[in-house]
């Protein structure tokens, strides 16, 4: 099965030249001394406002040849955790493969997961990360699409765990990539206050304080339900510390700061 690209010329270039020159644009001048990851958050907007947040992030780290894609469902399709274990998926760089044992894998630990592809139909939040990696990377890579819908605690620790598990197994580097934007439709300094407390409960390595805080204060992060999973796998796998890579809102792109959309780019070891 080839999953066809849904929102290639809307949320980035279809052209593949054209792709290539924007993600371009948004990379340091110099070069920047990667790390290795546990985990990372990258934004899922259309490149033109979030493009530089993903880009300076990925370009910090050490991309392995497997990613591990978690995104939030934004069209209702499909069920509530939503896995692929096998299949293609149609970009403008090309075909690019699910990493279906490592898919397989994830599955077999996990209790929520099914095997379902309706839910990645038309969702954009694990596509427009594809061709960022492949360009940042400068090579093939292999992925495992997760899109979420539900919230159930249960639910966080047991993909958490499957992931990890799985990733334990494979005795590779594997990055974890929660996608999700931060604040949407608020004022500019509102937005800014309410993203500061969601990226300090990241910063911590807290899931459960970065719940409370979403729920709390009314933060609508459409992917925290990607990122307190990741936050989880990557504690069992051992991670220590997480740093703030980049930051802004959509506000600092088009001008109108009476209501924007932030962006937050934050890697975890």
């Amino acid at each position: 099965m080839i999953r066809q690209a849904a929102v290639a010329g809307q949320f980035y270039p279809s052209g593949p030249e054209r792709l290539k020159q924007l993600i371009a644009s948004f990379l340091p001048e110099k070069a920047v001394k990667k790390e290795n990851a546990l985990a990372c958050v990258l934004p899922h907007a259309g490149y033109v406002y979030s493009g530089n947040v993903a880009a300076t992030t990925l370009a910090s780290i050490n991309i392995p040849d497997t990613c591990i894609i978690l995104g939030p469902n934004h069209t209702g399709f499909g069920t509530p955790a939503s896995i692929m274990t096998e299949g293609r998926w149609q970009t403008p760089f090309g075909i690019m493969d699910i990493d279906t044992a490592r898919a397989r894998s994830i599955l077999g630990h996990s209790s929520y997961l099914q095997d379902d592809e309706v839910a990645h139909a038309y969702e954009h939040s694990i596509e427009v990360q594809l061709p960022l990696i492949r360009q940042i990377k400068s090579a093939a890579f292999r992925f495992v699409p997760i899109i979420l819908a539900s919230d159930e605690k249960l639910m966080y620790k047991d993909i958490a765990h499957s992931i990890a598990a799985s990733i334990r197994e494979a005795q590779e580097s594997i990055l974890i990539i929660a996608s999700s934007d931060m604040t949407h439709d608020e004022p500019q300094k509102l937005a800014m206050e309410k993203d500061q407390e969601a990226i300090e409960a990241i910063l911590a390595l807290d899931a459960d304080e970065l719940e409370d805080r979403i729920k709390r204060l009314h933060i609508s992060m459409c992917g925290y339900m990607p990122a307190i999973i990741a936050i989880m796998a990557a504690k069992e796998l051992g991670a220590k510390t997480a740093r703030l890579a980049a930051y802004q809102t959509s506000g600092d792109i088009s001008g109108d700061y009476s209501s924007v959309v932030g962006y937050a780019g934050i890697v975890i070891n």
